[in-house]
C-alpha cells in the first residue's frame, strides 16, 4: 500500500455512502462517470470499485493493487488476467449483499408459478373473470411440505434455506464439501458428485452457484431428465450454468413443470428466443439482485474492506483462483 492512497469508483455512491468511504479510506473517493474520466484517473489509482475494467488496464493503471467489484460474480473479468493465479491485483466481490433481495425474488417466482400469477394478470388485462380456477390452471400448489433443493450454499443459498424453513419446506442443499458441521436450516447435504441423487428428490430446485469451469452447463439434458415432472427450476446464478437448449426442450416437452429464469446464456436475450412465449416460464432481465439498499450495503462492505486494507488485514470476499470465485 502506498503512503498516498487513491481510490477511484465508477459506482454512483450516494452522498452518505461517499462520506462513509471517505472516513474509511482517510481520503476522498474519486467518482467518475465516463470511460474518458476513468482513463484520466487510473494512472495513479491504487484501489478501484467498478464493473468496467479496461482491457489495457496493465498500461493504464500501473499502481492498481485492489479491485472491489460491485457485483457477486466476477466471471466478466475472466479475460482480463485479473483472476489469474499470478495476478498481483487483489479482487474482492460483493458476495453477501444480495442475499435478502435475491432470496425474496426466488420465493416470489415460486409463488407466482404455484398460483399461475402471470396468467391471472393476463386475465385481468383482458377483463376476464375466471369463474373456475381449473379453467385456467390457476393455483393448486403449496410450498409447505415440499422439498427444495439448493445448488450452492453461499450467502444467498443459506438465506433461501432460512425462508424455505419458514414456509414449512424440507430443504436439501449441495456444496463443494461436507464438514459435518450442522446447519439448522438444511435438512440434508449433498456433494457435487451426488447431484443426480439430489435432483430426484426435489419439487423445487434453485441454482445459486458461481459460474466456473466446473459449473458451466452443470445442469444439462441428463439432469433435466432426472428431475421430477412436477419440479420447478429457478436460476438466479448465471445463464451458462444451465444448457439452455436442453432446458427449452425440457420445458416444451414437459420433462419439468416450469422454470423461473432471471439469467440466460446470452444477455440481453434475443427477441427470437422461445423462452419469451413459453407458458411455463417466468422470465426476468437479470434484476433479482436489484435493491433500494444496494448502495448502502455495498458501501458498508467496501468501507470495511478499506479499513482492513489500510491496516494490512485480510479482505472480505477475496477471490481465490483455486476455487474460481
Amino acid at each position: 500500500m502506498s503512503s498516498s492512497l487513491k481510490v477511484v469508483t465508477t459506482f454512483p455512491f450516494s452522498t452518505e455512502s461517499q462520506q462513509l468511504l471517505k472516513e474509511a479510506a482517510a481520503t476522498e473517493a474519486v467518482e467518475v462517470t465516463t470511460a474518458d474520466e476513468l482513463s484520466a484517473h487510473l494512472s495513479d489509482a491504487e484501489i478501484l470499485c467498478s464493473y468496467f475494467i479496461p482491457a489495457d488496464w496493465h498500461a493504464q493503471a500501473p499502481k492498481l493493487r485492489w479491485i472491489q467489484f460491485p457485483g457477486a460474480g466476477v466471471d466478466s473479468l475472466a479475460t482480463t488476467g485479473l483472476l489469474d493465479a499470478n495476478s498481483e491485483v487483489i479482487v474482492t466481490t460483493a458476495a453477501g449483499i444480495h442475499a435478502e433481495t435475491i432470496s425474496e425474488y426466488v420465493f416470489g417466482s415460486m409463488l407466482m408459478f404455484n398460483w399461475n400469477w402471470p396468467q391471472m394478470v393476463r386475465l385481468q388485462d383482458n377483463h376476464v373473470w375466471a369463474r373456475s380456477a381449473t379453467w385456467y390452471h390457476l393455483g393448486g400448489r403449496e410450498l409447505a411440505g415440499q422439498t427444495l433443493g439448493i445448488i450452492g450454499l453461499g450467502h444467498i443459498g443459506r438465506r433461501i434455506a432460512q425462508l424455505a424453513q419458514a414456509f414449512g419446506m424440507r430443504v436439501i442443499g449441495m456444496r463443494r464439501s461436507i464438514t459435518g458441521e450442522q446447519e439448522p436450516d438444511i435438512d440434508q447435504f449433498f456433494l457435487p458428485e451426488q447431484l443426480h441423487e439430489l435432483l430426484r428428490l426435489c419439487d423445487y430446485v434453485v441454482i445459486s452457484v458461481p459460474l466456473t469451469r466446473e459449473t458451466e452447463k452443470f445442469i444439462g439434458e441428463d439432469e433435466l431428465r432426472i428431475m421430477r415432472s412436477n419440479a420447478y427450476l429457478v436460476n438466479i446464478a448465471r445463464g451458462k450454468v444451465i444448457d439452455e437448449q436442453a432446458l427449452i426442450r425440457a420445458l416444451g416437452e414437459r420433462w419439468i413443470a416450469g422454470a423461473g429464469l432471471d439469467v440466460t446464456e446470452e444477455e440481453p436475450l434475443s427477441s427470437e428466443s422461445p423462452l419469451y412465449s413459453m407458458p411455463n416460464v417466468i422470465l426476468t432481465p437479470h434484476i433479482s439482485g436489484n435493491s433500494a439498499h444496494y448502495d448502502t450495503r455495498l458501501a458498508a462492505l467496501f468501507a470495511d474492506n478499506l479499513k482492513r486494507y489500510r491496516s494490512g488485514q485480510q479482505l472480505q470476499n477475496q477471490y481465490e483462483p483455486s476455487r474460481g470465485y
